[in-house]
């Protein structure tokens, strides 16, 4: 599920791809959601989402919270690869721009990080409609994270 680096970053802790993982897939939204990590790579992560009723506006039509929350899942997440042990992260700003329907089976998310820091990190996020194997770009978004350190809260 990972590899040492990615786009010139690398990760601290040894531990980050599991450490993500279980941390994010633990949230009652994330559970709800169905999210799932396809990849985990420092400064970088796909997460997925199954198309379920629920989370549309219209048959076949995913509602834009739950494109929203694949996108702020995969960005912040990103920036959490490159976080020290004992610290998390939390959003506290993410910009969506919808460009398409997401009208697939699922929905796909790339979250990279742009630009890393020791209490902000800015990161952004693609996210895909699949259908058949296909992706099709129907959100973009940019986000922030904050990096909070465990020890001293």
């Amino acid at each position: 599920m990972s590899s040492n680096s990615t786009v010139g970053f690398s990760a601290s802790n040894p531990d980050y791809a599991q450490q993500l993982v279980g941390i994010v897939s633990a949230m009652p939204m994330a559970k709800w959601l169905g999210l799932r990590f396809r990849d985990v790579r420092p400064g970088a992560v796909e997460v997925e989402i199954d198309y379920r009723e629920e989370l549309s506006f219209a048959p076949g039509k995913m509602q834009a919270t739950a494109i929203f929350a694949a996108a702020d899942f995969a960005a912040v997440a990103a920036a959490g690869t490159l976080l020290p042990a004992g610290w998390i992260n939390a959003s506290i700003d993410c910009s969506l721009k919808i460009v398409a329907p997401g009208d697939g089976e699922k929905l796909l998310a790339r979250g990279r990080v742009v630009t890393p820091g020791k209490l902000i990190t800015v990161c952004a996020a693609d996210v895909f409609s699949v259908r058949d194997g296909k992706e099709t770009l129907c959100a973009t978004a940019l986000a922030s994270a904050r990096n909070i350190d465990l020890g001293q809260h």
